[in-house]
């Protein structure tokens, strides 16, 4: 069993976030996008389109974020007309026989090392939460480049929290729109804060 498996983690959910089941199983993706739109756009839309396009939204959300298994994962809509904002994953990561300690140094150097799309170099601080200590990162990266050349800059910033040396944790925000990178990144700082874990 992993060594996490005993402990509850907590964080605080923002407001305009909805809770992706990304480990719930026999969810039908498609039935629970249609109603976590409705709930997020209300009875009174006057756009027909709005709707469907933010359901379509939620389930492709769920689909991505549950091939790579976090511990949660939600989805940030704070304007459903504009759709997903941001995504926000917690996953745990687990000391093995190549790195038996969980260090903060360990931490930062798989969250901070520069890869071939890297749009620029990462950016790490130390940080100490409540939770424990760690590493915050800020990256940046190309996606999606087309023959032209061009791609879309995905933008992140993470925590690489260290729970104890058996294991520990990464939030990860990432998004798309660098006029709310500033924003987005406050809201990181302000989950890291809320991170707790109990045994």
């Amino acid at each position: 069993m992993p060594e996490f498996a005993a402990s509850t983690v907590r964080m605080k959910v923002p407001e305009d976030a909805v809770s992706l089941p990304v480990r719930v199983a026999g969810v039908d993706l498609r039935a629970w996008a249609a109603e976590a739109a409705a709930r997020l756009v209300g009875p009174d839309t006057p756009d027909p389109k709005l709707l469907p396009a933010l359901a379509a939204e939620l389930r492709e959300a769920a689909a991505d974020s549950r091939e790579r298994g976090p511990i949660t994962a939600l989805s940030y809509v704070p304007e459903p007309r504009l759709g997903e904002l941001a995504r926000i994953e917690m996953s745990a990561l687990v000391a093995d026989e190549t790195y038996p300690t969980l260090t903060v140094d360990l931490l930062q150097r798989y969250l901070a090392a520069p890869t071939a799309d890297s749009y620029r170099p990462p950016e790490a601080e130390l940080r100490t939460l409540p939770a424990g200590f760690a590493v915050r990162v800020r990256h940046a990266y190309v996606q999606d480049v087309g023959r032209d050349g061009l791609g879309t800059i995905m933008e992140t910033c993470a925590y690489g929290i260290r729970a104890d040396e058996r294991w520990g944790l990464v939030l990860l925000t990432s998004w798309q729109a660098p006029t709310h990178t500033d924003a987005l990144c406050e809201l990181t700082d302000e989950l890291a804060r809320t991170v707790r874990v109990t045994a």
